[in-house]
This record gives C-alpha cells, structure tokens and sequence, in this order.
C-alpha cells in the first residue's frame, strides 16, 4: 500500500497516470482542485515477478485554500485511510508528491501531518520533486543542489526521485521518470525496508492511543500545533477523530 500526498498542484495525480502507465487520474483544475478525495489505482510492477501495489492518491491539504470545513474532512478522510489500511496490512510507503521549488512551510506542515500524526513516523518516506523537464543538467542534479536543507529542516526521507510527468516534448525524460519512480516503489515496499525505517523507536503509536483512548485528546493537539495547525483547528479535529472512535466502538 502506497499513499501519495503533497499540495495542489504538485502534479500527484500527473504522478499516478506516470506510474500506472495510464490516465486514471484526473489532474487538478482549480483553486480547490479536483482531487477532492482518496482514489485507489492498481498498479503491476514486473522485476523478477509481478507484482500488484494499491496506490492511494490524497487531497492537498492547505487551509488556506480549501477553507478550514472542506480542509478538516480532508484530514479526516486522510485518517479514516490510514485506519483502514492498517486492517488491509498496513502502509509500506508514502511518496511526498513536492513540485521543485522552495521547501515552504505549507510543505513542511504537510510532510509533518503524514509523517507524524497519520502515520507515527513508521512509514519510509520519499519526496518525489516533480516537474523538473526544463532542468538544465540532469534532473538528480536538483537534489544534489538542495538535498540539505530537507535535511537542515529535520525533513526526514528515506530517498527521493527527480522526475517530470509530463511527456509533450519530453519523451525521454518521461520515460526516465517513469523507470525511475517504479523502481522507488519496489526499492522502498521491499521486505526489510519498512523495518529499517522504525527501527529503534519505541514511543507508542498513535493508533495504539486511539484504540485504546489513551491520551487522545492533548497527545494529539499538541502533534497537530506541532504540524502547523492553530489550537482551535487542531481541538476540532481532534474531537470528530474522538467522536468517530466512540462511535465506531458501540
């Protein structure tokens, strides 16, 4: 199972029709976007066997821009998944979908909320920075230019891909892209990987807490303020996620 997350705009769904190897997502086309809910694509992989991978494609998550009612059912959905996924085997990868550009604090915010809040810092993550076409040197090259400050920003990732999904005009590149993100799926879902990731983090899990009603309420405001959300924000989301574990065990 992976889950692809990154703003509006980033080219996500551009990300999924480019590991797919069709066009079953559609692209965003408005303030709001398009993409107003979690779509789940089948994808097959051929290495040594082939193999099926969920790939799960999200909202972009901005206050600003969905407006604070349409940004928390985004984050609620977002939960719901991860809840459900954990009963389907869990996650083995989140793919942060980032078009090259600045590392802002929207991003870092939404990296934090995935990482951290939905997924207790136990899922490998790789940046994919995207639209990279028109880079002069090679599209790697990007990284080798601001890899640091992901990591001066505590921005922790497993690996990265440089890519562009967008084949007019660039034929070769887009090939390259798409060899390039299917081998990130395979490298990172690999047995051993998710292992390697965790290893040596004891805290105890957000979903652990949730099942439990252990520490619900102030554990899971203060991980909110710390992914960018005000108070006020975070205690309303805290409360639907409350309100949907009490009544989900009844």
């Amino acid at each position: 199972n992976v889950i692809i997350f990154g703003e509006s705009g980033a080219g996500k769904s551009s990300l999924v029709n480019l590991i797919t190897r069709k066009d079953v997502a559609g692209i965003s086309c408005n303030a709001k976007g398009c993409t107003a809910a979690v779509n789940e694509h089948e994808i097959l992989i051929q290495s040594e066997t082939l193999k099926s991978y969920n790939v799960f494609d999200t909202v972009g998550l901005q206050e600003p821009r969905l407006g604070i009612p349409q940004y928390l059912d985004a984050i609620e959905n977002a939960y719901r998944l991860i809840q459900d996924l954990e009963r389907r085997g869990g996650i083995d990868l989140l793919l942060f979908c980032m078009r090259a550009g600045k590392l802002t604090t929207t991003l870092e915010n939404n990296y934090w909320l995935f990482h951290e809040f939905l997924c207790d810092k136990k899922v490998p993550v790789v940046v994919v920075i995207t639209y990279l076409e028109n880079e002069v040197a090679e599209m790697d090259a990007w990284w080798k230019q601001n890899g640091d400050i992901f990591r001066k920003r505590k921005v922790r990732v497993a690996g990265h891909a440089c890519i562009t999904a967008i084949q007019g005009g660039y034929p070769e590149r887009h090939a390259q892209s798409r060899t390039t993100i299917r081998k990130v799926v395979q490298e990172f879902t690999a047995d051993g990987q998710k292992e390697a990731w965790i290893r040596g983090d004891t805290s105890v899990s957000f979903m652990r807490k949730v099942k439990g009603l252990v520490g619900l309420g102030k554990d899971m405001v203060s991980c909110l303020k710390r992914c960018g959300m005000s108070p006020d924000v975070a205690q309303q989301l805290v409360d639907r996620i409350r309100n949907g574990v009490v009544e989900g065990a009844t």
